[in-house]
């Protein structure tokens, strides 16, 4: 099924399993999906079967969204006191639309507490209380841990998942690798068709083809990559730059996001240090799980300088993660988006994709645990096998039994679909919309990524700057109001002049007393070194002004 098919099923209102390989688009369509129902203004819980997977779609946990938290189990009292919890039912009474992003971590027992929490809140015997259900994953990836003596049990498995019913969304195009060997490979553990032959090739995939860029070595066990990572740090010569996270909103949010940011708290780092970026930035030029060697720092804002395996040098700056709801922002972090790249586990690599890899299944202990490892990398010339036990990849019968269904179904689905005329679908996409309290609005996504929804951004960063900017306050007050820091500020400032929202009237209550003379001087050195960097600027005044004044020199400079 095409993303285009998907998203038009996924807009009727209809409950819907959205599944396919790894490197199908699966976070591609729910973000359209999400955007499309912020645009019509539709109530929308994104959540997710982990923190980890939480911070890649921008939402919370499911256990924290429905109130159930670590529980095992549901008693009347545990319902009762959940339905009490006024945050809690607000949440759910509100939506019209919930998200379960990577349900194949989630234990068929949690799909049942929510399903109960649900109905219980919203006093209605329909599957999850009427809401549109949207499960997202694959179940070939990494299972729901299982209990000491208890057998897994799979979301699909869940009485709720068969009330729920949901149609089957089967992505069938591959976004992430074009090398047919590895896609061979890929689809032969699927339908758990491997032979000697296929650990003969991966037996053979002992070199690395990009010599300039060191591979990222998957463990299965914490342990083995916090020790690796650790020791190339020391080996390094060279002074430590420091990246400290920022937080803003909910103290125990921001804690949330922290431990399940994939970039850390206290990031360290040095010149040729291996990182991987831990965010998307298509602007930018990087994705989550790109590769790349610490270059050098930036000598304006001191941030990291990347080279990826094409040779690409790229600045990276901080980024954001949020918890947001109702298109309010709850809590926010800000990290430079890096982590060290020497090791990493392949538990935290899901959902990433790797230039170059390192595996070792020596240690793989379940199922899922080789294929996902084995699905990061593009293409095999990036893939080097380090070891590999009997069973690293076995997958669950049960799981190649059930995915042959869900493609049957999905076939179905789509037959059914394209024997719809494109008037009758549209009409069941608005009375959905309407029905759920929102307004239509039409788009699609059939021109592929340069036409596609926008997620409602939360109120923008750069207009809270702007209205403490035109109340006259100063760059420290601005930084202590928002809880950011200065450098921060100065760069909201400038982006907003490039987009022509602050004129030299803004910034007028800036210029210190000496003013006159200094921008003089300043604007002699801009003329002569240009307004790209600052240093230059500084350095040709003669180290005179410190950057704070060289920054606003350019910027007046840059806007008269």
């Amino acid at each position: 099924m095409t993303q285009e098919r998907a998203l038009e099923i996924l807009k009727t209102g209809g409950n819907v399993f959205l599944t396919g390989e790894p490197g199908s688009g699966k976070t591609y369509v729910i973000n359209q999906y999400i955007a499309y129902l912020e645009a019509c203004k539709v109530r929308v819980a994104v959540t997710a079967s982990t923190g980890i997977a939480a911070t890649h779609i921008g939402g919370s946990t499911l256990h924290s969204w429905s109130g159930i938290g670590a529980r095992d189990a549901l008693s009347r009292y545990d319902l009762d006191t959940i339905a009490s919890k006024k945050n809690v039912v607000d949440k759910v009474k509100r939506t019209s639309v919930l998200i379960i992003d990577e349900v194949s971590m989630l234990d068929g027992k949690v799909i049942d507490m929510v399903n109960a929490v649900c109905k219980t809140i919203r006093a209605s015997n329909e599957p999850f209380g009427g809401l549109q259900i949207v499960f997202v994953g694959d179940f070939f990836q990494l299972p729901p841990i299982a209990k000491m003596g208890e057998a897994t049990r799979y979301a699909f498995e869940s009485n709720a998942w068969n009330e729920a019913r949901p149609m089957i969304c089967y992505l069938s195009d591959q976004y992430r690798q074009d090398d047919e060997m590895l896609l061979s490979l890929l689809k032969s553990i699927r339908s758990d068709q491997i032979e000697e032959d296929h650990y003969t090739l991966l037996q053979e995939q002992k070199d690395i083809a990009f010599e300039q860029i060191e591979p990222t070595r998957l463990y299965t066990h914490n342990a083995d990559v916090d020790a690796v990572n650790a020791a190339k740090l020391r080996s390094l010569p060279g002074m430590v730059h420091q990246f400290k996270m920022e937080g803003r909103g909910n103290k125990q949010l921001q804690q949330n996001l922290a431990k399940n940011c994939l970039s850390p708290e206290l990031l360290e780092l040095k010149e040729d240090a291996m990182v991987m970026c831990t965010k998307n930035n298509f602007e930018a030029g990087y994705v989550n799980g790109t590769l790349g060697r610490i270059v050098g720092f930036d000598g304006d804002t001191g941030y990291p300088v990347i080279e990826t395996p094409n040779s690409r040098r790229i600045t990276i700056a901080p980024a954001t993660w949020t918890i947001a709801e109702d298109g309010k922002v709850l809590a926010e972090i800000e990290q430079v988006p890096l982590r060290l790249a020497w090791a990493i586990t392949v538990h935290k690599s899901q959902g990433m994709s790797l230039d170059a890899a390192e595996i070792d299944l020596s240690k793989a202990f379940v199922f899922g645990q080789g294929y996902v490892a084995l699905s990061r990398v593009r293409t095999l010339s990036g893939l080097k096998l380090l070891g590999m036990n009997p069973n690293a990849l076995s997958v669950d019968p049960k799981i190649v039994r059930t995915d042959a269904r869900f493609k049957a179904e999905a076939e179905a689905a789509e037959d059914a679909f394209s024997e719809m005329d494109t008037q009758e679908i549209e009409d069941m996409h608005k009375r959905f919309v309407e029905a759920s309290g929102g307004t239509f609005v039409r788009g699609a996504i059939a021109d592929g990524p340069n036409k596609q929804y926008e997620r409602v951004k939360k109120e923008s960063t750069y207009a809270e700057t702007k209205q403490l900017l035109s109340e006259k306050k100063s760059i420290a007050q601005i930084a202590k109001a928002r809880d950011i820091v200065e450098s921060t500020v100065w760069s909201h400032i400038e982006k907003l002049a490039q987009n022509g929202d602050v004129t030299l009237v803004d910034i007028d209550h800036l210029k210190p007393p000496f003013w006159n003379e200094a921008y003089a001087e300043l604007r002699e050195a801009i003329a002569s070194c240009g307004t790209e960097k600052l240093k230059p600027i500084y350095e040709y005044a003669g180290e005179k002004y410190d950057y704070t004044l060289v920054r606003l020199a350019r910027l007046h400079y840059l806007l008269s």
